[in-house]
């Protein structure tokens, strides 16, 4: 057994674990990241860049039906699934790729293996050389999350699905029944759907993307059934029976009632995620997991036990990239000595559905419950000329106040470019703006960015682009 010693070990090449050796590079510690698969993880390799890869393709193959409103004739278009998953591999791997320099350009060492804790400021990583002995004065766990299991659906990435499977299949589905309502199934089976899949969503809950606000959720539920998608919420799946090439789905009320069977030619299960705290050998360092297995962190991502740190899913809600790498970065400025902590506003949650969808702060509900007089300001996308032009008129974007001190809440967004426009709401929440703040700042003509403007004003009853100035409504 070889031994390395190191100031800060980082176990896993996730966006936390990448950007948390990164960092701690460029604040003069040396680093070692210990990677089991791919530099990247989950989020690069399989996930938020394939997933938003194959979702663009899905949108421009959907774009060239539209095109001759403007004058464009193009042929039939058909898609070549197979140049399809090429063209993703080639974004990947250029990612990957770079990860891997940007750690080495930061003066890191990437080691591939599996670690697991052997005491104190000790791991043991197995690898294909065979055993190495990492000794580092800091440890930051940034494993990340995989994704829950449904009993009686065992996924095999043929015909039973996970989010990997899905990204990967070589021909487009004919029949794809969708276990799980929330974003990664909306997303996936959207982009499926766009490209010729007959497409079911099952959902247990009352609603599709459970926890979004529901006026946003409603616009991509009407896209949804254009696209032909059909939907059973409050439905839970019962058991699968394979007949031939067929597989026969049984679905059932969530209150009980007659079952429903569907015929399907793939599952996709997308009902959530677990943390990947397990054979990390915590329990013999003594490191404190909360009955979900998150490993409990504070502000500055300590652990309870002395120079151990945590980031990122494996750490706790909401399990989002860039709350892991903003982790990352406080993580290692803690062990440069720097004054750092997690103390974010609010961190945006994004959703790449058809139209998009984006969120920051409280919705009008939140903020009433906690004890906020709100007022809602709402403009639409339908008469926006930006919107116009690029054919993407369907949602809107609603800012959320204080009506006594017009401070802004939140921001959400349903529609183009939702996902890019999301970011001032962000900022705007960070430095405690108000609503005049948006208001009065002069964005450029004709943007989409100029929807949030003239929400901000609409909650000040000052659109010039409503009738009657878009007045203040409570919530």
């Amino acid at each position: 057994m070889r031994t390395l010693r190191t100031d800060v070990a980082v176990i896993g090449s996730g966006p936390g674990g990448y950007v948390a050796a990164i960092r701690a590079g460029q604040l003069g510690r040396q680093v070692v990241c210990i990677e089991k698969d791919a530099p990247g993880g989950v989020c690069l390799n399989v996930g938020c860049i394939p997933s938003k890869a194959l979702i663009t393709v899905s949108k421009q193959f959907e774009k060239l039906s539209q095109l001759s409103v403007m004058g464009i004739q193009v042929g039939e278009p058909r898609i070549d699934v197979a140049q399809m998953q090429r063209w993703k591999e080639e974004v990947v791997g250029k990612l990957t790729h770079g990860v891997r320099q940007l750690i080495q350009g930061a003066g890191g060492q990437l080691l591939k293996g599996t670690a697991r804790l052997a005491g104190r400021g000790v791991l043991d990583v197995v690898g294909p050389e065979g055993t190495t002995r990492i000794e580092a004065r800091d440890i930051i766990i940034a494993t990340g999350s995989r994704p829950l299991e449904v009993p009686g659906f065992p996924v095999d990435n043929v015909r039973i699905l996970d989010s990997t499977g899905a990204l990967a299949l070589r021909e487009v589905p004919r029949r794809l029944a969708i276990l799980g309502g929330g974003y990664i199934g909306l997303e996936l089976g959207t982009m499926w759907a766009k490209l010729g899949a007959q497409v079911t969503v099952i959902e247990l809950t009352d609603q599709l993307l459970p926890g979004t606000d529901p006026e946003l959720v409603q616009v991509v539920q009407r896209k949804l059934k254009k696209l032909g998608v059909v939907v059973h919420l409050r439905h839970r799946a019962v058991r699968l029976e394979e007949e031939g090439a067929t597989l026969r789905l049984h679905v059932a009320p969530r209150e009980g009632g007659d079952e429903v069977v569907l015929e399907c030619d793939h599952v996709l299960v997308t009902v959530g995620r677990r943390p990947n705290s397990e054979d990390l050998g915590l329990e013999t360092a003594g490191v404190r997991v909360d009955e979900r297995g998150f490993i409990v962190v504070d502000r500055q991502q300590r652990t309870n036990v002395p120079g151990l740190y945590a980031i990122g899913d494996v750490c706790g809600q909401p399990m989002l990239a860039h709350k892991a790498s903003r982790e990352a970065e406080v993580a290692a400025e803690v062990i440069a000595g720097h004054k750092a902590e997690m103390d974010a506003v609010a961190i945006p949650a994004v959703i790449f559905t058809d139209p998009e969808i984006a969120s920051v702060g409280m919705t009008a509900a939140q903020a009433e419950s906690a004890g906020h007089k709100v007022v809602v300001g709402k403009y639409s996308f339908a008469a926006h000329g930006r919107a116009l032009t690029a054919l993407e008129t369907d949602g809107f974007v609603k800012v959320v106040a204080d009506a006594d001190t017009r401070q802004v809440l939140g921001l959400h967004i349903v529609g183009p470019g939702a996902t890019d426009l999301i970011s001032e709401g962000a900022l705007a929440l960070e430095m405690g703006s108000y609503l005049p703040d948006l208001a009065l700042t002069i964005h450029p003509h004709p943007t989409l960015g100029e929807a949030v403007m003239e929400a901000a004003k609409a909650a000040l009853g000052e659109s010039p682009h409503i009738v009657g100035g878009g007045q203040r409504r409570a919530h």
